[in-house]
């Protein structure tokens, strides 16, 4: 079911009915904050996924670098059960706690995405754990035959 709604200056609001919303399959992490703030770790809908923002979970204490890499494991695992790889990754933001740890962070995020490439953000930001230094997010759109 789709209509519209006019707006103003000639914007309008597409209704999409969910018989059109397909294979949606929620994908749980293990983070403790899943049931309480109510997300997945990672959700994918038809040929894309979206990786919630993922934070260094049980390495708090690890330096920016390890952080990072501890981070992209987890979203590796999750895109691996969403049926995605690294890359299919088309876009990362990266929140980082310390603007004097970018390019540690940087780094890390290279040692996956170097030839990848995919877009990407840094963003200086308050995290939900005060001994975080990063926390990332990802979005891939899977392209072939793969489930």
């Amino acid at each position: 079911m789709r209509g519209g709604m006019g707006g103003a200056g000639g914007m309008g609001l597409i209704i999409i009915g969910m018989s059109e919303v397909t294979n949606r399959r929620n994908i749980a992490g293990t983070s403790p904050f899943e049931p309480i703030i109510g997300f997945s770790r990672a959700v994918r809908i038809g040929n894309v996924v979206h990786v919630s923002g993922t934070g260094p979970v049980g390495s708090e204490d690890e330096s920016a670098a390890e952080q990072t890499r501890v981070v992209l494991g987890l979203i590796g695992r999750a895109l691996q059960q969403a049926g995605a790889r690294f890359e299919d990754v088309v876009r990362t933001r990266m929140f980082i706690a310390h603007v004097e740890d970018w390019e540690e962070i940087g780094r890390a995020h290279g040692e996956v995405f170097g030839t990848i490439r995919p877009a990407a953000t840094m963003v200086v930001a308050a995290l939900l754990n005060p001994k975080w230094k990063v926390e990332i997010e990802a979005e891939a759109v899977i392209l072939g035959s793969r489930d």
